[in-house]
């Protein structure tokens, strides 16, 4: 499992505070959203060249350990 912390920061001065991959302006949010869109890590990787798979690891950990599954909803299908 990575450590997201050693991926992940924020920081007032960066991006209001919001999450962000280390070294970058790439927020957590905006990798969740484009996953969540269908979108894969090599492409993710195309279209931000300063992720890489770890980081890109790192954002999941660090949405799963913020969000835990009992506060997660499920709709029905």
């Amino acid at each position: 499992m990575v450590n997201y912390k050693e991926y992940i920061e924020s920081n007032t001065e960066i991006m209001l505070g919001k999450p962000v991959v280390k070294g970058t302006r790439i927020t957590v949010a905006l990798v969740l959203q484009r996953l969540a869109e269908g979108a894969s890590v090599e492409e993710l990787m195309e279209a931000y060249p300063a992720l890489t798979p770890t980081s890109v690891m790192a954002v999941l950990a660090y949405a799963s350990d913020k969000r835990p599954f009992s506060a997660l909803r499920f709709s029905r299908v």
